[in-house]
């Protein structure tokens, strides 16, 4: 994506998937900027106040979540058509959030945080967490993430 701002560029997309009525495309980019809407009426900010790209890729990740938590039990529930739905729009949502990092990297980040902070056993989790969600939030499966700061507290 180009060096505008996330909520910009799915106002875009949303133009576009219109234009090409691209009718599952169109109801996900819908439904994130209804969630990003939301964020305004909450806060009481303008109308037309843009998100920063932090709030809208927590918005997006938490999204995709959501949609990856429901495909999982669409597929136990061996109902594919909705199973493919839910991985369709994660797709699509995932078309916005950063790079994912790869497991080198986030274990970097964690044992750079671990060292900042003295994080010395598993009593330290919620303040190593603390210190690398904001740095992979949007970039990393936050399970993946919890899982290797266990591994490295251990």
């Amino acid at each position: 994506m180009s060096g505008e701002l996330l909520e910009v560029q799915i106002k875009s997309a949303v133009k576009d998937a219109m234009r090409s009525k691209d009718k599952p495309r169109l109801t996900t980019l819908r439904t994130a900027q209804a969630a990003l809407k939301q964020i305004r009426v909450d806060e009481g900010l303008e109308r037309d106040a843009i998100i920063d790209d932090a709030r809208v890729i927590a918005v997006i990740d938490k999204m995709i979540k959501q949609r990856k938590d429901a495909a999982s039990q669409y597929k136990e529930a061996d109902r594919q058509d909705l199973y493919d739905q839910e991985v369709l729009e994660v797709g699509i949502l995932s078309e916005f959030l950063p790079a994912q990092l790869s497991e080198e990297e986030i274990t970097s980040l964690i044992a750079t945080a671990k060292e900042q902070t003295g994080a010395a056993g598993m009593q330290d989790m919620g303040k190593l967490m603390g210190v690398i969600k904001p740095q992979v939030i949007g970039k990393a499966d936050m399970g993946q993430v919890s899982k290797l700061v266990k591994e490295a507290l251990q």
